[in-house]
């Protein structure tokens, strides 16, 4: 094809053919009466990395400084991909999105991975199923001599003072959730259950409430003990966030209340080889954060959820498995994280993981924190914005 034709197919030709094929299309969408959610939008559009799109525009704009990359964002393949899962919400790269419908259970497992940490797959996707109340009530003797040494090492230690002005809510949704290292014959991860708080995630929240407030941040730390609690009213496991919900409720609407973290702290149930990592010679308990999607502001505590992976991942690699979004289907959905654009679920390990890899891992997570915190109340007095 000759210059001048070329030039004149691409004046013409070519706006005319898009035209077209727009009409085209908007006259199928209407005839087939397809439909396209906001959500649908939203977790399609997720898929997009921000700063990967910020660089197309960029590149769009000014190709001297973008030059042949390697890894385009927008291929013909991605393309498709995109507008069949706008369509159909079908993802041609998970498989679950095929046979959700078809095969009984699997609508259980439709866990999005967010941001995927080292190791993390479908294969391995948390999955929440709180044991029976009556296996809750049976009490776990504790391994004693596990706890004694740690014991004596903190006995000498001064009470740390916790600032009047109290901004962090920690508090434990699945109190019995504990640690097999801490607990006296006990291999199954089904046996992973106590009330005890020095072997529970209790005494993770503990920890990280220490931390803070040694960092002059405020605290306020529930124990509330979910079995009993639950006992009480008569109620499943199942129910345990209608219980903490209601305290987290109550905290954010106490008078003179300044509250903005709220931090619920668990630990999975998966096993030791993929809720461990090694860090320069030492062990750490691995962790994640899971995104409650069923309600409106969701993507600001996903945005928080992700910048707390990054921080870690920067400081730590491989110690974050993840952040997860997950919706009623599989899981509580919304897991009290209305109440504030700063409050996080953040899983800590696993049954395998012992008090020194926990305790390492809580320690790391406080920095973290802190250094982010205080960020942000610095930025808040800058802008004119602090109390």
């Amino acid at each position: 094809m000759k210059t001048k034709d070329l030039f004149l197919f691409k004046l013409f030709y070519v706006p005319a053919l898009t035209v077209i094929f727009v009409f085209c299309l908007i006259g199928l969408i209407i005839t087939f009466n397809v439909r396209v959610d906001s959500k649908n939008i939203q977790r399609t559009i997720g898929d997009f990395s921000t700063e990967q799109l910020f660089v197309h525009f960029l590149q769009a704009e000014n190709q001297y400084f973008y030059q042949n990359p390697d890894n385009p964002l927008f291929t013909t393949a991605n393309l498709s991909a995109l507008a069949i899962q706008l369509a159909t919400r079908i993802k041609p790269t998970d498989v679950r999105t095929y046979l959700g419908n078809e095969l009984p259970g699997l609508k259980l497992y439709e866990t999005e991975i967010a941001i995927a940490g080292e190791g993390t797959n479908l294969s391995n996707l948390p999955y929440e199923s709180p044991p029976p109340t009556e296996v809750l009530l049976k009490e776990r003797q504790v391994a004693e001599e596990k706890l004694s040494e740690r014991q004596n090492s903190e006995t000498d230690q001064k009470p740390v003072a916790n600032p009047e002005h109290k901004t962090v809510f920690i508090y434990q949704s699945h109190s019995w959730e504990s640690f097999l290292p801490l607990l006296k014959d006990a291999n199954n991860s089904n046996e992973a259950i106590s009330s005890d708080e020095r072997v529970n995630v209790i005494g993770l929240g503990s920890r990280l409430a220490e931390n803070l407030m040694k960092r002059g941040i405020g605290v306020i730390h529930d124990k509330t003990n979910m079995t009993q609690e639950l006992h009480k009213k008569g109620w499943k496991s199942t129910r345990a966030y209608t219980v903490s919900g209601e305290i987290v409720e109550e905290a954010a609407a106490a008078k003179n209340a300044n509250l903005d973290y709220f931090i619920d702290i668990h630990r999975d149930s998966a096993r030791r080889h993929i809720t461990t990592k090694t860090i320069n010679g030492k062990n750490y308990a691995r962790v994640y954060f899971v995104v409650g999607k069923e309600h409106e502001n969701y993507l600001e505590n996903l945005d928080v959820a992700k910048t707390f992976h990054q921080r870690l991942e920067a400081k730590y690699p491989g110690i974050s498995r993840g952040v997860f979004l997950k919706s009623k289907s599989d899981g509580n959905g919304v897991y009290n994280q209305d109440v504030s654009n700063n409050a996080m679920l953040l899983e800590v390990g696993g049954v395998d993981n012992n008090l020194e890899e926990l305790e390492r891992t809580i320690d790391v997570f406080s920095d973290i924190l802190a250094d982010y915190y205080w960020e942000q109340n610095e930025a808040k007095e800058v802008n004119g914005d602090g109390e």
